[in-house]
Parts: structure tokens; sequence; C-alpha cells
């Protein structure tokens, strides 16, 4: 009979539920991956891996077919979020090969990188509206009045959707993001989330059966066909659901927490605001392995796994800390400095391999044209004294608010 492995307490990732971890975990990270880089947590039953050449392996290595089914949620008691099953158990998120393949490659026809550099005008466009709508109160709070309308707005235009619905889109985004970001369902939200998936399938369903879509990525995934396949209407929904939500997220919280990143090191600030274009691509990928959006994902390991010295036992959940191998001092050059210039650089933001994000050049697109803009756009950029409140979303970093004044 195997025994339950013997760890330190204070290195579970239950921890970020104390605000102040949650400020900053990257101290957390380094001493799991100092201490103990393949660490079984007593409070979330998985394993934590912290290294980013074990990152590697388990996110190119282990499941993410991760989603109990309808059918498990009844027999568990828990039927009465099954409609939220219904939809992840669809999302190419939660789905190994050859499932994931075929859903992959429909998808991807809809969102290939043609399909981004035809948005760039339009994305310009909105950075811009946003400022100029702050300019004349020489404040403007970065996430609410710039980095939460900014992705939606934009995803509203690429799904196809009416542009005034983009703060519908991205309160249910916001909703949706605190099941996919948090170790464990808060029985307070449940409530909340199983609304917004219902209302979310809804909008998009009756989108898709009125015709009333415009051109754009919903319609594309409604007519993608390989090979004779075509994606079912519920398999359209899902997929659009969980693009919309990390698509939004992730943007957002790039937004957000580079800014601060950029205001706490004034002199990165001014480097990045002077120098020549020609640095702002690998400036956002700086900005996206120090304070990676997406901090952790999980896996379920499909063979016993000998990492570490630990042995993994079959069908065991492991955690994947993207943060913590982005700032693994043995893959990355004094891996706690903001270096711009930095050549070699494959963070794990974006994921890995198969589940590698297909929205990655959106991302880095919007990053490119909100950084630009809010550098340029707005003179002497201040940061004033404010408490600073990080949304409760353990996997998908974020600010609730950064109030900044210009001019």
């Amino acid at each position: 009979m195997a025994t339950k492995p013997v760890s330190d307490p204070s290195l579970s990732l239950f921890r970020l539920l104390d605000p102040a971890v949650l400020a900053d975990p990257y101290p957390l990270y380094m001493r799991l991956r100092e201490e103990d880089p393949v660490y079984w947590d007593p409070y979330l039953h998985s394993w934590v891996v912290t290294r980013y050449s074990d990152v590697h392996a388990v996110l190119h290595r282990m499941s993410a077919d991760r989603t109990p089914s309808p059918e498990h949620m009844r027999a568990m008691g828990l039927g009465s979020i099954e409609p939220i099953a219904n939809v992840m158990v669809k999302q190419m998120l939660f789905l190994d090969p050859p499932n994931h393949t075929i859903l992959r490659k429909l998808c991807s026809t809809a969102f290939t990188p043609r399909r981004v550099e035809l948005l760039d005008e339009m994305v310009n466009e909105v950075a811009n509206r946003l400022i100029d709508k702050a300019l004349p109160n020489g404040e403007i709070d970065i996430l609410t009045d710039f980095a939460e309308p900014f992705p939606s707005i934009v995803f509203a235009h690429l799904m196809g959707v009416p542009e005034e619905d983009h703060a519908q889109l991205k309160a249910w985004s916001a909703d949706y993001a605190q099941m996919l970001g948090n170790f464990s369902h808060n029985p307070d939200g449940i409530a909340q989330v199983l609304k917004s998936t219902e209302d979310m399938s809804a909008y998009f369903r009756h989108a898709i059966r009125s015709g009333s879509l415009k051109d754009g990525l919903v319609k594309s995934l409604v007519e993608a066909e390989i090979d004779g396949q075509k994606l079912t209407e519920d398999e359209v929904i899902a997929n659009a659901i969980v693009t919309m939500v990390g698509g939004q997220e992730t943007t957002t919280n790039l937004i957000g927490c580079g800014m601060l990143t950029l205001f706490r090191q004034p002199e990165k600030l001014a480097e990045l605001r002077d120098a020549d274009p020609e640095i702002m691509p690998s400036a956002i990928e700086e900005l996206l392995r120090y304070e990676s959006p997406s901090q952790h994902t999980s896996r379920i390991a499909t063979e016993d796994t000998l990492m570490g010295g630990k042995l993994i036992r079959k069908g065991t959940p492991v955690m994947a800390v993207m943060a913590a191998a982005n700032r693994d001092p043995e893959r990355f050059a004094d891996p706690d400095a903001l270096d711009f210039r930095r050549a070699d650089n494959r963070h794990m933001a974006f994921g890995w391999a198969a589940h590698f994000c297909f929205g990655a050049p959106l991302a880095r697109m919007e990053g490119k044209v909100a950084f630009r803009a809010l550098l340029t756009r707005l003179p002497n950029l201040a940061l004033p004294e404010q408490k600073l409140e990080w949304r409760a979303n353990l996997g998908l970093r974020g600010l609730k608010n950064l109030r900044v004044t210009f001019g």
C-alpha cells in the first residue's frame, strides 16, 4: 500500500489565499524550486512542479483531460453544475489527442496569423479611442478604463458580435475565469459561474441560429471543415467561450501587471517609452515571462513517472507552475531582472506543446499596441499612492485597479 509523501505545509500553493502572498508569489515559487521542486501539496492533493525542465515535461507529456464528465458530476451529487461540465468537456483546453487535434485544426482555420494582421488597424483605433476618452481628465485607471474594455471590444469585433455587447462579454469572462483560475470552486461563487455559463451559451446559440453573426471567429467556427468534419453547435459555443475568456483575461492582465512592473522600475518605463519601436516585441515577451498572466495549469499523469526523485503515480493530478518556471535560474540568466533585450526567451506564459495558446499572436499584437499607446500618448505618467488589490484568482494573475496620473 502506497504511503502519502511527507511535505512541508509552508510550501503549499494554498498560501496564495493569503493576500500578501498573492501580491508577490515569487518568493514562494523560489522556495519551491530550491527546496522541493517536485512537491506533494497536502492541501491541494496534487503534485506541484516549479522547475523549467519539469514544467516542460508535464505540459508536453501529461494529460489535459481532467474535467469530470456530466455523468461523474451527477454521481458525486453535483448535478446542479452539470451545465458547466457540459461546456468544459467540449473545450480544447481539457482534451487530449485525437479529439484535441481535430478540434484545434478546425478552430485554427478560424484564427490564423493573417486574420490577426487584418485586425491591426481596428486594434489601434480601439486603443486610441479609449485614451482619447481619458485625456481631458489627467488621470486614468489602467484596468477599468483601458485594460478591461480594450480586449473585450477587440474580441467583440473578432467574434462577429455587436461591439456594444463588450461590457457584458467582459463580465461573463471574468466570472468564468474565476473557475478556470482557482484551485477549487468557491461555494459562494458557483451560482454566478453557472448563470454566466448558461447566459454565454444562450447568447452565442441565439447569434448562430438568428443569422445575426458578422464575419468573424464564431461564424468561421460554424463554417470550418477539415476532411468533411465540422464542429457541432455545442462545440462551437464551448470553444468560442474558452477562446474569448482566455483571450480577454490574458491581455487584461498583461497590460495591468506590465504597467505596474514598469512603474516599479521607472528606468525600464523610460527605456521602453524612449527606445526604438523595434524593441517592443522583445519587451512584450519579457513582460510575459516576468509577470505571467497565466500562472499555473493542471495535468493528469498518464503513467507512473519518476520526476525529481519522486514517484508520481498514474492518474495523479500535477500542477505545472509556469510562472515559477519562467523565473528558473537554470533556464534564464538573472531571472528576477527585467531585460527587454533578453536574447533567449522561450518562456511558458502561453503554455507549451499541443496546448500552446493559439490566440498568442493576437495577445502579443494587442500588448504591443497597448503599451505603445499608453506610453506615448500619456505624458509624464505617474503612479500616485494607493492600495493595490489583486483579483482573487490564483491562476490568472491580475489587478483590480491601477490609477495613474499624466499631463
